[in-house]
């Protein structure tokens, strides 16, 4: 229970922290027009977003580094040192090198060489593969993450080297799939939320305390970051923020070895993802035509007359769902 208090307690001043210090980023963004642009093939009702504020990953990154830093710090001086073994340390270094990355790419595109596109595809997913591989080794063979856990076995189930190219291909893709969903207005950032949330529950129920803290800590930094960011957004979190919520949702996935468990509570950001690539196939395939109307998913429901807040609303309650079900599911 004590875990637990402290879990949700910490949730609450990450939440504060995120949104005291809202406000002054919003003037920092601003003041250097870090603006958002919005590509021609978007639908009109988009049009209203240009010049909102991006990068707005940094208002929730930089409270879980402080907090998650702080509690960290005070087991490695003595105080505890339960959980240390499996820290945050790996998800913490996860979030900053992708949201580097992230930012990167959200500069490219405002006032770069790419302006309106950001970095070569080929590019960014290069650099993906190579922060994915590393986080991947240190998971197998440095903290010695579970490798694998299902429902029905009350076991580890022992994978060897091939979990490293799998472990690796999960953060890319996840990185990738919540940057495909963050397109409306508190959309990225509910389902993210609600998907750490969860397998925040699940690290308690493994006494992962430490990673459990880490991921309420981010699911109130996200709720903090959520007040700008519903409809209509002050401010829009960018590749800064998804890239980075994309890995390390993958990662805590993979720390408690119930990665499985991400094709059921991250439904959503799996479909934003596979619309995408059924889109690009499709139109290969038949010479010019579409599978949906637009991808990803939530641009298709859009064009069928779903306003954006029907379109968020009706995905986070299927994403908390999902969360609930997939919960349920690791404990079977």
């Amino acid at each position: 229970m004590r875990d637990i208090a402290l879990s949700l307690s910490m949730a609450g001043l990450a939440f504060i922290m995120t949104a005291i210090w809202g406000t002054p980023l919003l003037r920092i963004l601003r003041h250097f027009k870090i603006g958002k642009i919005i590509r021609v093939e978007e639908p009109d009702a988009h049009r209203v977003k240009m010049g909102t504020p991006t990068m707005g990953g940094v208002m929730f990154i930089l409270p879980v580094l402080l907090l998650s830093g702080l509690l960290n710090a005070v087991a490695l001086i003595g105080v505890t040192t339960s959980g240390i073994g499996r820290s945050v340390l790996l998800p913490m270094a996860v979030m900053v090198g992708f949201a580097i990355l992230g930012a990167v790419d959200d500069w490219e595109g405002i006032h770069g060489k790419r302006k309106g596109d950001g970095m070569r595809a080929r590019t960014k997913f290069m650099f993906q593969v190579v922060l994915a591989l590393a986080t991947a080794y240190v998971l197998k063979y440095v903290i010695d993450a579970p490798d694998l856990y299902l429902p029905g076995y009350f076991f580890e189930i022992e994978i060897g080297w091939i979990y490293v190219p799998i472990a690796a291909f999960i953060i890319v893709a996840e990185s990738n799939a919540v940057n495909f969903t963050d397109g409306l207005d508190g959309l990225a950032g509910l389902i993210a939320a609600t998907a750490i949330a969860a397998f925040g529950g699940i690290a308690l129920m493994q006494e992962q305390t430490f990673l459990a803290r880490f991921c309420f800590i981010l699911v109130g930094a996200l709720f903090g970051y959520l007040w700008f960011n519903v409809h209509p957004a002050q401010l829009i979190m960018g590749d800064t923020g998804s890239m980075a919520l994309g890995s390390v949702l993958a990662v805590i996935a993979l720390m408690t070895g119930q990665w499985p468990m991400l094709l059921i509570i991250g439904i959503i950001p799996l479909a934003e993802m596979l619309s995408v690539v059924i889109q690009i196939l499709y139109f290969r395939w038949t010479g010019g035509k579409r599978f949906f109307k637009m991808a990803p998913l939530h641009l298709h429901f859009e064009l069928l007359g779903w306003s954006e807040t029907q379109v968020v609303q009706r995905f986070w309650l299927i994403g908390l769902m999902a969360g609930l079900i997939g919960i349920g599911l690791s404990q079977v």
